[in-house]
């Protein structure tokens, strides 16, 4: 029975990096190639890890493995995010059927800070904020007795 589900682990984990692979050939841009191999690669590596430990059934190998899994769970988006925040900095083009940029307008090149708003809607609320400490509120002005 165990040897049927180490079979059926690493038969799904080896189907998802290939699907990861073929990813990598058939996505468009640069964005879409990562996603799709980060998410794929992750789950297949995941499930062989597994496939493995339960194949070997010693504490040494077990731990090993979730040792492995836990590292690359935790550090393959990170890195996938990193990698496509320096394309995007980089200009690296995206493809023709990309209906919305949600980061167009939003990150400063200069001083490479993402804002939740465009700069036009920050200046808006800068002048704002500007018109508001203009007004004088009562008692600010008065002098103690």
């Amino acid at each position: 029975m165990i040897e049927i589900l180490i079979m059926v682990l690493c038969s799904i984990g080896a189907l998802a990096i290939l699907l990861a692979s073929i990813g990598m050939l058939r996505m468009p841009d640069l964005y879409l190639r990562l996603s799709v191999t980060t998410k794929a690669a992750t789950l297949g590596i995941g499930l062989i890890l597994i496939g493995g430990a339960f194949h070997f059934k010693d504490v040494g190998v077990t731990s090993r493995s979730l040792a492995i899994l836990f590292f690359v769970t935790l550090t393959s988006p990170i890195s996938a995010q990193l990698i496509a925040k320096a394309a995007y900095f980089i200009r690296a083009k995206m493809w023709k059927g990309t209906v919305l940029d949600e980061l167009n307008g939003m990150y400063n090149m200069t001083t490479h800070i993402l804002h939740s708003k465009t700069e036009e809607e920050q200046e808006i609320e800068k002048k704002a904020g500007e018109k508001s400490e203009r007004v004088e509120t009562p008692g600010k002005n008065t002098k103690a007795d």
